[in-house]
C-alpha cells in the first residue's frame, strides 16, 4: 500500500525529494561560506533559509491536496496584490473600489476549483475590467481616473489573473498526465521558473558582459539570458517524462518558453519598481525582497505555459 497521498504521483514525490536534497546541499555550501566570510555570505545564507521556508510551505500545500493547493495559491495572489497596492499610490476616492479588487481573488479561484474554464478565462480581463471603472465613476472623482483605472487593472491582471493559471494546472484532467498526476504540471512550471531565475543570475555573474535592457535592469545580460535559457531547456527535457505528458520536442518548446517568459516577467517588474523608485517590492522574504520579487517571473510563465500545455494535450 502506498504511503503517498492519492493525488500525488510517485514521480512528483520523487522530484520534491530531489529539491529538498538540493536545498540541503545548498545549505552546507552556504554554511561553509558563512564561516569563511560572515559579511559577504550573509545574503546567500538568508536566501537559502528563505528557500527552505518557501519550499516547505509549497510542498506542504501540494501534499495536502488540490483544494489546499488552490487556497494556498489564492493566498499568494492576495499577498501579491496587497504588496502591489502598497507600492502604487491610490486615490482616496478609490478605497472602496479596492474592496471589489480583493473580492476578485476568491471568485477567480472559485472558477478554478470548479474547473469552469469559460468564467476563469474572462472574469478578470472582461468582467472586472468593466466593473471597477464603473465603481470608480460612481465615486465621482475624475482627476487621475485613467491612471488609477489602468494601475488597478494591471495589478489584477498580473497578481490574480496571471497567477491563477498556476492553480488551474491542478484542475486539468489527471488522466491526460499519468506520469505526474494532478500536481505534476504545477511542480514542473514552478521548478523550471524558479531555477531559471537562479540560472540566469549565475550565468550572468560568471559570463555577463552585455546588458539586455541597461536602463531597466543593468545586471540582466545577454550571456545570463542565453545561459539561463539553455539550462532551463535542459531541465525541461529531463523533467518532462517524470511530471508531464510532453514529448521531447514539446518539452524543448516549454523550456524555451519558460526561459524567455521568466526573463520578461522579471524585467517588467523591474521597470515598475524603477518607475516608482524602489529597489525591492517589500521585505516579506529575507534575502529575496517582497512577494512580487519572488513571483514576478511566474506572472509571465504561468499563463504562457498553461495555454501551451492546454492546447497541446487538453
Amino acid at each position: 500500500m502506498s504511503l503517498l497521498p492519492a493525488h500525488l504521483a510517485p514521480a512528483a514525490a520523487g522530484v520534491i525529494a530531489g529539491v529538498l536534497a538540493l536545498l540541503a546541499a545548498a545549505t552546507m555550501v552556504a554554511r561553509l561560506r558563512l564561516r569563511r566570510d560572515p559579511e559577504g555570505a550573509r545574503e546567500l545564507w538568508l536566501r537559502v533559509r528563505s528557500w527552505w521556508v518557501m519550499v516547505a510551505v509549497f510542498a506542504g500545500a501540494v501534499l495536502l491536496g488540490t483544494g489546499a493547493s488552490i487556497v494556498f495559491l489564492a493566498f499568494v495572489s492576495y499577498l501579491a496584490l496587497k504588496e502591489y497596492l502598497s507600492l502604487i499610490p491610490t486615490r482616496r476616492a478609490d478605497r472602496r473600489v479596492l474592496f471589489w479588487a480583493y473580492l476578485a481573488i476568491p471568485v477567480q479561484y472559485l472558477w478554478v476549483a470548479q474547473a469552469w474554464y469559460g468564467m476563469f478565462i474572462i472574469f478578470v480581463p472582461v468582467y472586472m475590467f468593466l466593473l471597477l471603472p464603473l465603481r470608480m465613476v460612481l465615486a465621482g472623482e475624475t482627476a487621475g481616473f485613467l491612471r488609477a483605472a489602468g494601475t488597478l487593472h494591471w495589478g489584477l491582471m498580473s497578481t490574480v489573473f496571471a497567477l491563477s493559471h498556476t492553480a488551474y494546472l491542478l484542475a486539468l484532467p489527471p488522466e491526460a498526465n499519468p506520469a505526474g498526476g494532478r500536481a505534476g504540471l504545477l511542480l514542473y512550471l514552478v521548478l523550471l521558473t524558479e531555477l531559471n531565475d537562479v540560472a540566469q543570475y549565475v550565468w550572468g555573474r560568471l559570463l555577463g558582459r552585455r546588458p539586455v535592457v541597461p536602463k531597466v535592469s543593468p545586471r540582466k545580460t545577454v550571456e545570463g539570458l542565453a545561459g539561463g535559457m539553455l539550462t532551463t531547456t535542459a531541465l525541461a527535457l529531463a523533467l518532462a517524462p517524470l511530471l508531464t505528458p510532453l514529448t521531447p520536442l514539446e518539452a524543448l518548446g516549454a523550456g524555451l518558453l519558460v526561459g524567455l517568459g521568466g526573463f520578461a516577467g522579471d524585467v517588467t517588474l523591474s521597470a515598475v519598481k524603477r518607475d516608482i523608485g524602489v529597489k525591492d517590492s517589500g521585505t516579506l522574504i529575507p534575502g529575496h525582497g517582497g512577494i512580487l520579487d519572488r513571483i514576478d517571473s511566474l506572472t509571465y510563465t504561468a499563463p504562457l505555459f498553461f495555454h501551451y500545455v492546454f492546447y497541446l494535450h487538453y
